[in-house]
């Protein structure tokens, strides 16, 4: 495995730092002391960063994050804003790779299998591409490239996740000594390949205990106002509903549905994303636990690993941005202290 700069950028060994911080302070320095300097050779560098929804609060360390390391290494970066739609993205990777004007390519994809040709294709003319955030492939398993040539991988696994969400909801239900426990499940995109692949590894960890059962459905669509009309659906569904799982921005609204039901702390949260959101619900005792995710790691991570590729031709490989962080990512209210949150939810 490649450095991972693991004391500078902001990041404390066993947390996730702050993003404000980190791209105030850390990430320049770790940028600094371990990615070479693209103005010593004489020639600027022009990076193409293919954002899936720059409004999504997300997204926004993760690119905060990967512009420091791109300035202080004297890169220039050009933001394209697919906004949620696989189409668009298409489309500009095209324009970026027919324009010829760019050195490397940072992408965040949204349809990973739809753009793994195109991908071929820039890595043929030279372009060097890192993969962030999202899987490029249609394995939905593994963190390994799946794509001849790419410089970096640096994403989580979707059906890790899923298993750790099932595992986090199973230990809730035993500890409520809730049986049966009906689960509300919050889909974020129903269709999208990665909620397919978090929902099959999850079904796959509830399933060793028969007394944990799936009876409402909803989408958040990644937003916690969407989160709160689908939770009251859910509720309608099910009125016996004893927890809920889904993303943090999901169960944000999934809480206030439960304030206005005057279900809160009747009802057991579990979500991902290690947010504020869910830092604060978890130290409070309001959310059972969190998986958590770095989006503002990958992007450092990201672009120092573009820039070593354009400079040196280096391949890094798979890089996990969530390695060493406590308890193996999972987020408690025992552990909370040990986590920091680099995005708002």
């Amino acid at each position: 495995m490649p450095s991972r700069c693991s004391n500078g950028g902001g990041i404390r060994p066993g947390a996730i730092a702050l993003i404000a911080a980190a791209a105030a302070i850390g990430l320049a320095a770790c940028g600094s002391s371990g990615s070479p300097n693209p103005s010593a050779s004489g020639k600027p560098l022009n990076i193409a960063y293919l954002s899936f929804a720059v409004q999504n609060s997300y997204d926004a360390p993760m690119l905060a994050a990967a512009t420091a390391i791109a300035d202080e290494n004297h890169a220039s970066v050009k933001v394209f804003d697919a906004n949620n739609s696989p189409q668009t993205q298409y489309s500009q990777l095209q324009n970026v790779i027919s324009s010829g004007q760019y050195d490397g390519v940072i992408l965040q994809p949204i349809l990973g299998t739809g753009l793994t040709r195109l991908v071929s294709q820039a890595i043929a003319k030279g372009i060097k591409v890192v993969n962030m955030d999202q899987i490029l492939g249609p394995d939905l398993s593994t963190d390994q490239p799946q794509v001849k040539g790419l410089s970096a991988n640096v994403t989580f696994v979707p059906t890790r996740i899923g298993t750790q969400l099932g595992r986090q909801v199973v230990a809730a239900c035993k500890a409520r000594n809730l049986n049966p426990c009906n689960v509300g499940y919050l889909w974020d995109i129903k269709a999208s390949a990665l909620d397919v692949a978090i929902n099959g590894a999850f079904e796959k960890a509830i399933a060793a205990d028969p007394g944990v059962t799936v009876t409402a459905e909803g989408q958040s669509f990644f937003r916690p106002a969407t989160g709160v009309i689908a939770v009251q659906s859910m509720l309608r569904a099910d009125p016996g509903l004893n927890l809920i799982v889904g993303s943090d921005q999901g169960i944000e609204g999934g809480a206030q549905a439960l304030t206005t039901a005057h279900l809160t702390g009747k009802v057991i949260l579990v979500g991902y994303g290690a947010s504020a959101a869910a830092l604060a619900g978890v130290a409070s005792g309001a959310w059972y636990s969190d998986v958590a995710q770095a989006p503002a790691r990958e992007g450092q991570l990201a672009m120092q690993a573009l820039i070593a590729a354009i400079e040196t031709g280096k391949l890094s490989g798979a890089i996990d941005p969530v390695a060493g962080l406590p308890n193996d990512g999972i987020l408690t209210r025992a552990n909370a202290g040990q986590f920091t949150a680099e995005w708002p939810g």
